[in-house]
C-alpha cells in the first residue's frame, strides 16, 4: 500500500510482514520499521504520516548511514585524503549527515509474506562520503524474532556503519524507565562533552554502566544513557510481560534511553522508548585503535542483528 507521497512526487510504500505472533510494517522511506507487533502489542515508536517522518522524527525506526552515530569534527581522513561531511550535531556529523539514509527512498528488491529486502545506491560524494555505495537491508520475521541483515559494497574506498534506530517500548505505552536491562559487556566507551569517544575502552565494573547484572533504565544515572558498549555477548531487556533478546555480529551497541525526546519536536516525551543500535564504534574513522569501518572495492560488508521476543 502507498503510505504517502513526497514533494518530489515520489511515492512511499508500506510493506506489511507477518509470521506467527509477529506483525511488522516497513516503509520504503528510510527503510523504517514503522510498527512491530508482538501478540498485538506494538513495541516500537512510530509516526502517523510521511510528513511526520520528514519533520518530527528522531530517526524513529530508520536505517541510518552511511555512518551511524557520530564522526568528530564532521571530517575524516582515508588513504591520505580528508573528507568533509555535514555538521548536523554541533561540530560533528551524526547518522550520515543532513540527508542520510533515513531520508532516502529505498527500492523493494524482494518480498514475501514474512520478509522484505530493500536496496539503496548512494552516489560518490553523497553527504561528503567517497565512493558509490550499494546497500541492502533485509527484514525477516522468524521464530518470534525480527532479523535484520545488512550488506554493502563500494567502487572506491569509503567508511560505512549501518544500524537500525528503532525505539523500543515493550509495554507499548508509558516510559521505559522501569525496563530492566542486562548486557554482556565488560567495557564501554567514555565520551567527551560532544559525545565523542575519548578512545578509552573503560571497565564497567563499579560504574553506572555495569549491566552485567540486571538494572532498570531509571535506577541509576537518571536514565541518561547514550553510550556505546563493547559487546561480549547479547543484550536482554524486560518490560511488562515481554522480554527482548538482542544478538548481533557487530562489535558494539549504542544504548540510548530516549532522554532527549522532548514531546514538542516529536510526538513522544522523554524516555518513551529506548534504542539498542548494534554497530561499529562511534568516530572509528578518526580512531585507528577501534575496529575498522573502512570498506574497499571487491569487499562485501555484511552484518546481522536479531531481536527475539519471549
Amino acid at each position: 500500500m502507498i503510505f504517502g507521497t513526497l514533494p518530489s512526487g515520489r511515492q512511499v510504500e508500506q510493506i506489511e510482514l507477518s509470521s506467527g505472533r509477529l506483525r511488522a510494517e516497513v516503509l520504503t522511506y528510510g527503510a523504517i520499521v514503522r510498527r512491530l507487533e508482538v501478540s498485538g502489542v506494538n513495541v516500537v515508536l512510530g509516526l502517523d504520516t510521511l510528513d511526520d517522518y520528514r519533520t518530527r522524527s528522531r530517526y524513529f525506526g530508520a536505517v541510518v548511514g552511511r555512518y551511524g552515530n557520530r564522526i568528530a569534527g564532521a571530517r575524516f581522513t582515508l588513504d591520505g585524503v580528508e573528507f568533509t561531511l555535514p555538521a548536523n550535531d554541533g561540530p560533528n556529523c551524526l547518522h550520515g549527515g543532513t540527508e542520510g539514509f533515513d531520508a532516502k527512498v529505498w527500492t523493494v528488491a524482494e518480498r514475501s509474506d514474512s520478509s522484505v529486502t530493500l536496496t539503496l545506491v548512494s552516489p560518490d560524494g553523497d553527504q561528503g562520503f567517497p565512493g558509490t555505495l550499494s546497500a541492502s537491508v533485509t527484514y525477516t520475521l522468524e521464530d518470534d524474532a525480527l532479523r535484520i541483515d545488512y550488506a554493502t559494497e563500494t567502487d572506491a574506498p569509503t567508511v560505512v556503519n549501518l544500524t537500525n534506530h528503532s525505539y523500543f517500548n515493550l509495554k507499548g505505552e508509558g516510559d521505559v524507565l522501569d525496563h530492566v536491562v542486562r548486557m554482556e559487556s565488560e567495557h564501554y566507551l567514555p565520551v567527551d562533552d560532544d559525545k565523542i569517544p575519548t578512545g578509552e575502552l573503560a571497565p564497567v565494573k563499579g560504574t553506572v554502566f555495569d549491566f552485567t547484572e540486571p538494572h532498570a533504565v531509571g535506577e541509576r544515572f537518571e536514565g541518561a544513557y547514550d553510550h556505546c558498549f563493547v559487546l561480549d555477548g547479547g543484550v536482554t531487556v524486560t518490560g511488562g510481560d515481554l522480554t527482548m533478546e538482542v544478538t548481533t555480529t557487530e562489535p558494539g551497541v549504542q544504548f540510548y534511553a530516549g532522554g532527549m525526546l522532548d514531546g514538542a519536536a516529536t510526538p513522544y516525551g522523554p524516555f518513551a522508548g529506548l534504542c539498542l543500535e548494534t554497530q561499529h564504534f562511534p568516530d572509528s574513522p578518526n580512531q585507528q585503535q577501534f575496529p575498522s569501518t573502512v570498506l574497499r572495492p571487491g569487499e562485501r560488508r555484511t552484518s546481522t542483528t536479531t531481536y527475539r521476543f519471549r
